[in-house]
């Protein structure tokens, strides 16, 4: 009751409330340039601009800290796409089209990729990354599972398929993006398409590429 009564205590409060999303902007970023080794809780408090007391008062540990951050990005990516996968077109358009969407993103960003697929952590953190492959793979047996009822894909175990549509994409594409300073990732695109035809023509059983 006492602090409806006092402004300056609300305004407190909602202010401190306001950190969560900071610091995790802040953690994100620098995972995002150095990894999740090199993203000390320091360096995170400093860029949120907060005291390193007030970020343990958030996130007790690192580690819990970077359960989040990989949460929330994986959600993001998986986000984008599954938007894709549920849009118009066939199922092998919107399954190549979903693959391209991740394949594109982990170009672009690809320290925060090669975070969030390949690079040693916690058990902690490597758990919420598992999550994070199980939901992409959904996404992807999701197309695929349209397709066989449509006729347009053969019978198949579609988990399976989906299974190996992600791991082509991580073990052959994000894992390479590690943290050594690469000037261009435009070599990889071609590598990005051939892994994508790979995909197309196993879940397709016809000599598919891409892109078309």
């Amino acid at each position: 009751m006492q602090d409806l009564l006092n402004p300056q205590r609300v305004r407190i409060r909602r202010r401190g409330a306001d950190k969560h999303p900071l610091i995790l902007k802040a953690a994100r970023d620098l995972v995002s340039r150095s990894g999740f080794r090199e993203a000390q809780m320091t360096a995170i408090a400093d860029a949120a601009g907060i005291a390193i007391g007030t970020l343990y008062r958030y996130f007790p540990s690192k580690t819990e800290l970077m359960v989040e951050v990989v949460k929330t990005t994986a959600q993001r990516e998986v986000d984008v796409v599954a938007g894709i996968a549920m849009g118009d077109g066939t199922a092998c358009e919107r399954l190549g089209a979903a693959a391209w969407t991740f394949a594109s993103r982990a170009l672009r960003g690809r320290r925060l990729a090669h975070a969030l697929v390949a690079e040693p952590v916690e058990p902690e953190v490597e758990a919420a990354r598992l999550t994070y492959h199980r939901a992409l793979s959904r996404v992807f047996k999701t197309i695929i599972e349209q397709g066989v009822a449509d006729g347009e894909f053969p019978a198949q175990d579609v988990a399976a398929s989906a299974d190996c549509i992600v791991g082509c994409l991580f073990e052959g594409l994000v894992a390479p993006l590690s943290s050594e300073p690469r000037p261009d990732t435009a070599p990889l695109i071609p590598q990005a398409a051939t892994i994508i035809t790979f995909c197309l023509r196993g879940v397709s059983g016809r000599p598919l590429s891409f892109p078309p």
